[in-house]
This record gives C-alpha cells, structure tokens and sequence, in this order.
C-alpha cells in the first residue's frame, strides 16, 4: 500500500479498515525498457501509475514518442513491463481475449474474408461459430450502421466503413475492456467526426471501458471521462483531468467555456503556457 504522502497521480487508496478491491485496470510504477543494437537500452515508459474504473472512457494524449502506445500494448498483452506492476480485473494476468480487445489505426480486415467473416475471425481463432456467434456478428453490424454490408468484402467498403468493421470485431467475443490506439487517424476529418459520436454511443450502449490513444485534444476532451497527459519521454503520467461536461455530448460541445477550458489546460500541459498564446494570435 502507498503511503498517504507519496500516493502517485491516478491512484486511489482504499478507505481506512476497508479491504483493497482493486479497480478494472491499474498501473503502479510501470516501465518499459528496450534494448538497443548498441548495447545500451531505451527507457520508453517510467514509474507510470493510473487507474480506470468499469465503463469509462480514458483518453492518453502527449508528445509523439512519450510512449502512449506502449502503455497500450502493456494493458494488451503485447509487452510485458519491465518494471512496476499492471493489473486487469484484479489479477496480474490477461485472461484472454474476452478480457481485453484492440482496435488500431489500421483496420487490418482479412482481404479474403467477407465482413460477417471477419467480424467472427476471433471466434473462429478460439472454435466453429455457432449460428448464435452469427447473429451476434449481426447485431454488432447493426450498432456501428454495417447492418446492410455483412457479405461485402473489405475493398468495396470506405475506410471509415472498414474501421467500423474493426469496431464490430473487437465486440465479438464481449471483452471488458476496449483498446484503442489512434483508430481515427487515418481518416478524413468529416469521417473521423462521424466515428467519434459513433464511439460516443457505442460506449452508452455496451458500457465498455474504453482506453483511447489520440493525438487530437478536441477527440479527447470530447470522448472521454478523463483525460491522462503523459509527459515527453520517457513517459510518465504527468496530469490526469475530469472532463465534467455533461452527456450526451456532441461536436457543438467544443464551443462550451468549459470544453475550451480544458483543451487550454491539456494544450499547456504538452507544450507549455506558449502555446495557447500562439494559438490565439
């Protein structure tokens, strides 16, 4: 337990006498080192601590290289913390893909497989779908506006579409927890507004925790419960801010004071006082 004095941002303590129960992710003092061809090693990642409770969505934002990403890949699995502790639903362990699912920047469908089929390749990777895995498939095209593109494959569909599809997919197997890593950067601006008040009503919908990696403060003050800002590399969590805008939320929300407020705030945070002066001038 942390001493009352030395409590790292985003960690909770449990209240005097009462058992600890651990929330749905946390991060205490975890780090990432990489070796290098040199011999000598990278520090990416450094006393990171954070906590996310069930059902929010939690933005990571800050400077290209801070190692957003890598905090990412610690929470999925694909790296292992070379220091500190990650913990998923209570346990030091992912419990596999019905615990935690990955959405990137890339939608990476199968080109050979039809939509439905590439919604159920996880089930498909794990066992034979069911005709229950099938209507679930559906169901899920139905939620991200697909209903009608299940037999399409994935070169007759838009990039905006396809990234829907990988949405889709990332449900099928009803994971806890949703990871995403930049999954609107590579698309047009129009698109990516359409796919924000998407996600918006996907999570009201399946009250997933959603852990979101952006470079756009705007996507982050508007998606998220809170908003984690890690510092230049190696990265650490340098602020963590309650974005207290009422829901349900949408692109008029950005003309809110209190929106304003706290993409300033975050804007400060990564780049320093300066650069809401440049913005303004």
């Amino acid at each position: 337990m942390f001493a009352a004095s030395k409590v790292p941002p985003g960690i909770a303590l449990p209240e005097t006498d009462a058992p600890h129960v651990r929330p749905l992710i946390e991060l205490a003092h975890a780090g990432v080192t990489f070796p290098t061809r040199k011999g000598d090693t990278v520090v990416a990642v450094e006393d990171f601590n954070l906590t996310i409770q069930k059902e929010e969505i939690i933005s990571l934002v800050g400077p290209s290289g801070c190692g957003k990403s890598t905090v990412l890949r610690m929470l999925a699995g694909l790296l292992k913390p070379t220091s500190g502790d990650v913990w998923i639903g209570g346990g030091t362990q992912r419990r596999g893909f019905s615990e935690v699912a990955i959405v990137f920047q890339r939608a990476t469908l199968l080109p050979w497989l039809n939509i439905i089929k590439n919604v159920l390749y996880p089930v498909r990777v794990l066992r034979r779908p069911t005709a229950e895995d099938r209507g679930r498939a559906q169901e899920l095209l139905e939620l991200v506006g697909l209903a009608d593109m299940a037999e399409r494959m994935p070169h007759e569909l838009s990039g905006g579409m396809q990234q829907r599809a990988a949405i889709a997919r990332s449900l099928i197997l009803d994971p806890k927890i949703l990871l995403m890593d930049e999954p609107f950067g590579a698309l047009d601006a129009l698109t990516r507004e359409d796919l924000q008040l998407d996600l918006l009503d996907i999570h009201a919908r399946t009250k997933k925790t959603i852990l979101l990696v952006t470079h756009s403060i705007n996507e982050a003050v508007l998606l998220s419960d809170r908003v984690a800002v890690m510092s230049a590399g190696p990265g650490r969590l340098q602020d963590l801010i309650d974005i207290e805008i009422d829901k349900p939320r949408n692109h008029e929300s950005a003309a809110l004071p209190a929106f304003v407020d706290y993409s300033r705030r975050i804007r400060e945070d990564i780049f320093g006082p300066r650069a809401n002066r440049r913005a303004t001038s």
